[in-house]
């Protein structure tokens, strides 16, 4: 059973920048497609952003395009999300999730997610 624990959420200006990280238990993150999510209170939970198993082939959600960037790390087995420009509406509980089909272009639809960690907390706020 693959386990994810998502790190470096806080609370931070409007405009400001987090790195979220992901740690992963396996040896051998490549056989996963990644992704972050996220969840405002009231709301569903929303695909920010997903990274195919090989890295070349992401994409974003258009309220985070050009401010976040998602990236892994296949040797330490990890998943970041820089995130710049932060606004107000980038509050939320932030998740990480891997799924295990092979696909060439990632998927941002929560039901295609096997594995999913417990989440970090952002908050925007001035």
């Amino acid at each position: 059973q693959l386990q994810l624990v998502e790190s470096g959420g806080g609370l931070v200006q409007p405009g400001g920048s987090l790195r979220l990280s992901c740690a992963t238990s396996t040896a051998s993150v490549d056989d996963y497609t990644l992704a972050w999510f996220r969840q405002a209170p009231g709301k569903e939970r929303e695909g920010a952003a997903c990274i195919s198993r090989y890295g070349p082939s992401t994409n974003y959600a258009d309220s985070v395009k050009g401010r976040f960037t998602i990236s892994r790390d296949n040797a330490k087995n990890t998943l970041d999300l820089v995130m710049n420009d932060l606004k107000l509406e980038d509050t939320g509980l932030y998740y990480c999730a891997a799924e295990r089909r092979s696909v060439l272009q990632c998927s941002r639809r929560p039901g295609d997610y096997e594995y999913w960690g417990r989440g970090t907390q952002v908050t925007v706020s001035s």
